[in-house]
């Protein structure tokens, strides 16, 4: 069986592969980055298993690490690959040569993973079994492995090539990579701690809650700046649904909960496309597109985003009451 721990590791061999690039090439700071990082994922079933076992000194290390990628980043310690387009002519030619089957590699990703979630009940053998009961990560780094050896099948490349362009990508994206990781984490953070209790504390001294139009505006508007601030939904979601969707729209005006859930989180879309910290959609594209202005993503996504957020926030109210 495919274990999520086998998955970790797949990680680790990547980034510590990118640690070793950057310490042969003195990026320093790059290296302890990826080298960090590698060591955290591949001891990752290790450290679960001391903490369910009592043993917190592990999580605390853990702990530690972040703050160490934190300050790094934050002061500047890694450093992005200066690239020299000298292979341009080459790399023209090979697109050239290779035409539409270099899409193949990246349309693969999805359709395998697809394919092994809905065959996953069938792939067993007896008491043995392909895919875990939570088959999803396992079947998208599958996927993703089956595609790379397509992708080192069509271009002809040598399977070192394939973590050489790893550790380039991961250069290029540096710190950012690991932002949707610590968001999501911090949206757990929140909701352990009370933030939803306090939400909802706020709301009540600022917004007429006897009115269902009221809570559903300030649970759109909030579900849209926790996810700017946060940079991810899915954090912003437990936060903003235990602080207004659950006790007040749901609870006391009797909304349709698949509704709320639904538009809210499609809410909190549109602050995706509004903010910085949602580096995997807003950053990165623009460091990959080399765009002059990092910002210019969000700038062409701002129109779409507000209209959004109001058909959504209509939608809401007027779907959500119709049995009301």
């Amino acid at each position: 069986m495919i274990k999520i721990a086998y998955v970790w590791w797949l990680a680790a061999l990547i980034l510590g592969a990118a640690a070793w690039f950057d310490l042969r090439a003195r990026r320093w700071g790059n290296a302890v980055f990826w080298g960090i990082l590698a060591t955290v994922f591949a001891a990752g079933d290790s450290i679960i298993a001391a903490n369910k076992a009592g043993d917190r000194l592990p999580v605390q290390v853990v702990g530690a690490a972040v703050v160490a990628l934190a300050l790094l980043a934050g002061f500047g310690g890694m450093r992005r690959k200066v690239l020299v387009d000298s292979d341009a002519a080459q790399r023209e030619a090979s697109a050239l040569r290779l035409g539409h089957r270099l899409f193949a590699p990246a349309l693969l990703i999805p359709l395998a993973t697809t394919l092994l979630l809905l065959l996953a009940p069938a792939l067993v053998y007896g008491d043995w079994r392909l895919l875990p009961a939570s088959p999803t990560v396992p079947a998208l780094a599958l996927g993703c492995c089956i595609a790379a050896a397509v992708a080192l099948y069509v271009t002809r490349s040598r399977p070192g090539q394939a973590l050489q362009e790893s550790s380039r990508l991961l250069d290029q994206l540096s710190w950012a990579v690991v932002l949707p990781m610590l968001l999501a984490a911090l949206g757990n953070v929140f909701e352990n701690t009370g933030v939803g209790a306090a939400v909802a504390q706020l709301v009540a001294m600022v917004v007429p809650t006897d009115s269902a139009l009221a809570c559903t505006v300030a649970y759109g508007l909030g579900m849209i700046a926790f996810t700017m601030i946060m940079g991810n939904a899915f954090a912003a979601f437990p936060v903003m649904t235990a602080g207004i969707g659950l006790p007040l729209l749901i609870r006391q005006h009797g909304a349709d909960p698949a509704v709320i859930g639904a538009l809210g989180m499609l809410t909190g879309y549109c602050g995706t496309l509004l903010t910085p910290m949602a580096a995997n959609f807003n950053i990165v594209p623009a460091v990959l597109l080399e765009l002059k202005n990092e910002y210019g993503v969000i700038r062409a996504q701002a129109v779409t985003a507000v209209l959004l957020a109001v058909t959504n926030i209509a939608l809401m109210y007027f779907l959500a009451f119709r049995n009301v």
